[in-house]
C-alpha cells in the first residue's frame, strides 16, 4: 500500500507542475501584450520581440547552468558549512537531465536509485517550473526600457537575471536548506523578494544607465506623461498575467508531502502540501490570500490614480506581489491591508523618484515590482515576527532584521551586477539605439533597412542584366 501510494504522489506531483507550467505561460502572453499596448505604434514589432526572444534564451542559458546553480550554493559564500553541494540530476550532460525511458543504470549516473526513481518522473517539470519563474524575473525589466534600449542587450542582461541572479538569490534564501533562512529567518513564500525585488533593482540600474526616452522631460525638468497608446490591451495583458500568477503561486508549493520526507520534523501521520521551504501550508490559504491582496491593490490603485486603467490594474498586481512574501501565513484581511497599503507607497515613490531622479520606467516596473517585492518581504519580518521560518530545527525564526537585510541583498544582487554590465555595454555603444532611430522609431528604421537593402539588389540584379 505504501508503494502504491508513493508511485500515486509523485505521478500527481508531476502533474501538478506541468499545470503550473502552463498556466505560467500565461504570464508572458501578458507581457507581450501589456508591452506591446504601452509601447507607440513606431515601436510595437521592437517591443514585442525583444520580450519574446527572452523566451527561448532563458530557456537554453537555465538548462545550461541555471538549474545547477539552485542546487550547488544554499550554502553561499562560506555563509555555512557545506560548501558547493554536489547535484548530479542538475548537470546538463547527466541522463537524468533528459528523457528517461532508456533504463539508464543509477550507478552509471553518480545518483542512487532512490534518485534515479524520483528525478525520472519529476525533473522536467521541477525545471520547467523554475524556468517560468526565471522567464518571468527577466521579463520584468523588458517593459521598462522599451522604445529606447538595443534587443540585444536587454537580452544579455535576460541571461544574467534569468539564468543566473535570481537563482543564486533562490539557492540561497528560497531553498529548503537555503543559508538565509537558516541564520536571519528570511521567509519570502511567493518570492516578494527572490523574483520581483531581484528584477525591479536590475531594472532600475539598466534605467539608470540608459536614460529617459526622448522628449519624455520638458526643458525644466518636469516629466511629460506618454500614456498607453492601446489601454485594452494593458488591460488584457495584466489580466493574463493575474491568471499566470495562479500557477506561479502554485508552483511555490510542493503538492503532497509526507512528514517522514522532512526529516520528521512535521509530526503525525497526515500527508500534507508544504511552502518551498517544507512548512505546511494549503491551497486554500493562498486563494483567499492572493485574491484579498489583488483586490487591494485594484481599490487602492483606483482611488490613489483616480481611476486610471493603467495604474488599478499595475497596483492591483503591486498589491500581489507585495503580500507574496507571507501570503502562506497572512489571516486574508492582512493580505488586504497588505495589498492595499504597500501599492499606494510604491505609486507615490514612482512619481518622485521620476522627479527628482529623472528615472523614465516606461511600465512603472520598478515600483510595481521593485519597491513593492523590497517592501512585501520588509512587512513580511514584522507580520510574521516569531513564527518558525522552517519545519527544521535550529533555524532562525522569521524577524523583521532578518528579512529587512534579505530584502537589501536581493535588491542588490539584481541592481549591482546589471549596472556593471549596463555600464561596459553603454561604454561599447551597446546599450541605447541612434537618436534618429529612436526619434523616427525602431520599426520604420528597421523597414527603411529593409526597403534600401531591396532596392540596392534590384539595382544590382539590373546592371546585371545590362
Amino acid at each position: 500500500m505504501e508503494g502504491n501510494l508513493n508511485a500515486l504522489t509523485t505521478i500527481f506531483t508531476e502533474f501538478y507542475y506541468w499545470v503550473t507550467i502552463v498556466m505560467m505561460f500565461l504570464i508572458h502572453v501578458g507581457f507581450c501584450t501589456y508591452e506591446v499596448g504601452v509601447s507607440r505604434r513606431r515601436n510595437h514589432l521592437k517591443t514585442l520581440m525583444k520580450n519574446a526572444m527572452a523566451i527561448p534564451l532563458v530557456t537554453v542559458t537555465f538548462y545550461f547552468f541555471g538549474w545547477w546553480i539552485y542546487f550547488g550554493f544554499p550554502n553561499g559564500p562560506g555563509m555555512v558549512p557545506g560548501g558547493l553541494v554536489t547535484a548530479p540530476f542538475a548537470e546538463p550532460w547527466n541522463p537524468l537531465m533528459g528523457t528517461h525511458l532508456s533504463g539508464v543504470n543509477p550507478g552509471e549516473t553518480g545518483v542512487t536509485p532512490a534518485d534515479a526513481a524520483l528525478w525520472h518522473r519529476l525533473n522536467g517539470v521541477f525545471w520547467g517550473a523554475f524556468l517560468l519563474f526565471s522567464i518571468t524575473t527577466a521579463s520584468i525589466i523588458s517593459g521598462s526600457i522599451i522604445e529606447r534600449a538595443r534587443s540585444g542587450a536587454f537580452w544579455i542582461v535576460a541571461v544574467l537575471i534569468g539564468s543566473v541572479l535570481w537563482i543564486l538569490g533562490a539557492s540561497w534564501g528560497w531553498h529548503p536548506q537555503g543559508w538565509m533562512v537558516k541564520l536571519w529567518g528570511y521567509h519570502d513564500a511567493y518570492a516578494s523578494g527572490v523574483v520581483h525585488a531581484i528584477a525591479g533593482g536590475a531594472a532600475l540600474a539598466f534605467l539608470i544607465v540608459l536614460g529617459p526616452r526622448i522628449g519624455k522631460f520638458r526643458p525644466d525638468g518636469t516629466p511629460r506623461d506618454i500614456p498607453p497608446h492601446n489601454v485594452w490591451l494593458v488591460t488584457i495583458g495584466l489580466f493574463l498575467i493575474y491568471t499566470g500568477f495562479w500557477g506561479f503561486y502554485a508552483a511555490c508549493n510542493i503538492p503532497l508531502i509526507s512528514p517522514a520526507t522532512i526529516a520528521g520534523q512535521i509530526t503525525g501521520d497526515t500527508w500534507t502540501a508544504t511552502n518551498i521551504y517544507l512548512a505546511p501550508t494549503t491551497l486554500s490559504a493562498i486563494t483567499f490570500n492572493f485574491l484579498m491582496s489583488l483586490s487591494g491593490g485594484m481599490m487602492a490603485g483606483y482611488i490613489v490614480s483616480k481611476g486610471d486603467p493603467f495604474w488599478t490594474f499595475s497596483l492591483g498586481l503591486c498589491g500581489i506581489i507585495s503580500a507574496s512574501a507571507g501570503n502562506d501565513l497572512y489571516h486574508p484581511i492582512q493580505a488586504l491591508l497588505i495589498g492595499a497599503i504597500v501599492p499606494t507607497i510604491c505609486y507615490k515613490l514612482h512619481y518622485f523618484v521620476e522627479r527628482r531622479f529623472k528615472i523614465d520606467d516606461a511600465v512603472g516596473a520598478v515600483a510595481v515590482h521593485g519597491y513593492g517585492g523590497f517592501l512585501g518581504v520588509v512587512v513580511a519580518g514584522f507580520m510574521l515576527w516569531g513564527q518558525p521560518s522552517s519545519p527544521y530545527e535550529g533555524f532562525a525564526y522569521i524577524n523583521p532584521l532578518g528579512n529587512f537585510a534579505g530584502a537589501v541583498l536581493m535588491f542588490a544582487l539584481g541592481f549591482v551586477p546589471t549596472f556593471v554590465v549596463c555600464k561596459i555595454l553603454n561604454s561599447m555603444n551597446l546599450l541605447r539605439v541612434p537618436a534618429k532611430v529612436e526619434l523616427e522609431g525602431v520599426d520604420f528604421a528597421l523597414n527603411h533597412e529593409f526597403e534600401a537593402s531591396v532596392r540596392e539588389v534590384g539595382t544590382a540584379e539590373k546592371a546585371t542584366i545590362k
